[in-house]
Parts: structure tokens; C-alpha cells; sequence
């Protein structure tokens, strides 16, 4: 079994909370459903969760409501634990690299401070 958890920033703060916070709640709860089904699937479905290519081994969780389609991106810790460390609306094909970016400094931020512990 795997477990989500998310990313908070040195001050506390969950940027994912804050995120399903501002959605409607048919969209925070499908996202809920999806990230229980990647916790209690031996086998998730690429459509909802895969790794991103050309990435610091980062994973989205993709959640599509009807034309809304949602992102949320993270990096795993071991095998089983998954850090998600925020969401975004996505517009285009693409993921957008300010995103990817983001991603990538929140994983070495969360690394540096767990090995600091």
C-alpha cells in the first residue's frame, strides 16, 4: 500500500491544502477519490498517476472534472510514500516548466530538511 502525504513549507504552510481549498467541492472531491485510489491500487492506472519525462523523478497525479483538468505534482519517498508538494489547473498539453520547476525545489527543499532530522 502506498501513502500520499503533503509537502509543507518551512513555515507550515500545505500549498496542496490551499489548493483544494480554493477548488468547488465536486472537484476537491474527486481529487480525494484519486488519491485514495493510488493509495489502495497495487496498480494505478496511467491516467491518473505516472512519472514525468525529462524530471528530477517527479510523479503527477492527473484528475480531469469535467472540461477542468487538474494537475498535482510530487516526487516519491521510498517505495510506498508519495509527496505531493502542490496542484494547478492545467490549460495546455504540456506541462508548464514553471511548474516542473517548482517541483523540483520543493523535492530538494523537503530532501534537505528530512536529512537534517
Amino acid at each position: 500500500m502506498r501513502e500520499v502525504r503533503f509537502y509543507r513549507v518551512d513555515s507550515g504552510a500545505c500549498p496542496v491544502v490551499e489548493f483544494l481549498d480554493s477548488l468547488s467541492g465536486k472537484q476537491a472531491q474527486k481529487i480525494t477519490w484519486v488519491l485514495r485510489l493510488i493509495e489502495e491500487m497495487e496498480l494505478v492506472p496511467a491516467q491518473y498517476f505516472r512519472k514525468l519525462k525529462n524530471t528530477d523523478d517527479l510523479w503527477e497525479v492527473r484528475v480531469q472534472v469535467g472540461n477542468n483538468i487538474f494537475r498535482l505534482l510530487g516526487f516519491l519517498d521510498g517505495e510506498n510514500l508519495i509527496i505531493l508538494n502542490h496542484g494547478f489547473q492545467k490549460k495546455t498539453q504540456k506541462t508548464p516548466r514553471k511548474e516542473i520547476q517548482l517541483a523540483e525545489n520543493r523535492k530538494r527543499d523537503y530532501l534537505g530538511r528530512r536529512n537534517k532530522s
